[in-house]
């Protein structure tokens, strides 16, 4: 069997980003991946301006607290004031500009009204207050790196730079299917031996978490030809064709034989818990009239519900990430005390269900079995087990939030 980080080094060493790249303005990127690196066209901010309310005066003349200076001007955000001179202090507001010879802002809650101006309580130091021209970026900086996730801050650091729109690789396109006569749909009458399909309904979920453009899931009843034909189609629509179960062994499994036939098949054993079986391929897409089809990706996870969902956390989100054109970093893990014993040795990468106690400590659900799909909403989050390794209480294991894997 793959090991866990063998497993994910090859899926990352086989995607390929997608190339197509488009324009967006800013209120349409949004969640999509930059493709090429952004540079500010202004220093922000633009000119040293005042960090509060308050009189910008020169430090000098405040060498005690009680001074009285005269106030020459009054400055709103926005307006460029006249040079300070010296001995006199300027009314100024936040974002407005420092006049020129100011050199510090006292902040008005250390300041009161005088007969002939404003005494100041405070003796400011120079810079004290003041905001300094280019301190969050320099004109023709870099700001964003290509392959960045579009996230609201990056989209309002592009606005504060002068940018319009950006330039974004197109949405991954996804296809998620069903195989089974066994499978139901939710809502439906459930025959004897018949099973609720659950796993589109999770990936559907995760792909659009991740910002791929996902269609309505199909279902594939368990005949071979039938299964070529959606493969197929599916194919020849999308980038990416997803599905859960028939790539085992059995007769009626009958995705892997379908993919051999339109494509092309590896199919690993994965030392994880819950997980195990994985296919990675591609098939081919029809030839048009502008030239060769090219290939589709495929990837078959596990049939259990949780198996299927944990796998795609762990193997197939930073495969995604990577087609997208993403910049694919480590897993972040907190560590955390155990609240349970763990005493197989196992020698395979195990993913518990966990979450955190009133102490901060993570307890098990006590089901570990790979069909409990309710210890998925009862849970945080993964608790990381590594190969061969027992777990007592007060042990400190690896931490995965759900809210680090669901982005």
């Amino acid at each position: 069997m793959l090991s866990y980080p063998e497993a994910l080094a090859r899926l990352l060493a086989a995607a390929v980003p997608v190339s197509e790249i488009c324009t967006q303005p800013l209120f349409a990127a949004t969640g999509r991946v930059l493709a090429q690196p952004q540079f500010s066209r202004v220093a922000v901010p633009s000119l040293d301006n005042s960090a509060m309310d308050g009189y910008a005066v020169r430090a000098a003349d405040v060498s005690a607290p009680g001074i009285c200076l005269p106030v020459t001007q009054r400055l709103p955000a926005g307006c460029v004031g006249q040079a300070l001179q010296p001995g006199s202090a300027a009314r100024i507001f936040t974002g407005a500009p420092l006049p020129p010879g100011a050199d510090a802002v006292v902040m008005q809650e250390l300041c009161e009204p005088g007969a002939d101006g404003v005494i100041l309580r405070h003796v400011p130091k120079v810079g004290e207050n003041i905001r300094r021209r280019g301190e969050d970026m320099q004109e023709g900086e870099e700001i964003l790196a290509a392959g960045t996730l579009l996230r609201p801050q990056e989209i309002s650091l592009a606005a504060s730079a002068g940018l319009a729109e950006l330039p974004v690789r197109r949405r991954l396109e996804v296809a998620v299917l069903s195989t089974g006569d066994e499978l139901v749909e939710p809502g439906q009458p459930l025959p004897p031996g018949g099973v609720y399909d659950a796993n589109p309904f999770a990936l559907v979920g995760l792909l659009k978490s991740l910002g791929c453009e996902v269609r309505a899931p199909l279902r594939i009843p368990d005949d071979l030809e039938a299964t070529r034909a959606a493969l197929c189609q599916a194919a020849a629509e999308n980038d990416l064709i997803l599905t859960s179960g028939g790539v085992s062994v059995g007769e009626e499994d009958h995705v892997k034989r379908a993919v051999q036939a339109e494509g092309r098949l590896d199919l690993w054993r994965v030392a994880i818990k819950p997980g195990k079986p994985l296919a990675l391929g591609r098939l081919r897409r029809p030839e048009t009239a502008a030239g060769p089809g090219g290939m589709a990706w495929f990837i078959g996870l596990p049939g259990n519900p949780v198996s299927a969902f944990v796998t795609f956390l762990v193997l197939v989100r930073p495969f995604i990430q990577r087609l997208q054109g993403r910049t694919v970093r480590p897993l972040q893990a907190y560590r955390l005390p155990a609240a349970w014993r763990w005493s197989e040795a196992s020698p395979l990468h195990e993913f518990l269900r966990v979450r955190r106690d009133a102490e901060g400590r993570l307890e098990a659900f006590p089901n570990q079995g790979s069909g409990v799909l309710s210890s998925l909403v009862w849970s945080e989050g993964l608790a990381i087990k590594p190969p061969h390794a027992r777990i007592e209480p007060g042990d400190l294991v690896d931490f995965l939030p759900f809210a680090e894997l669901l982005s």
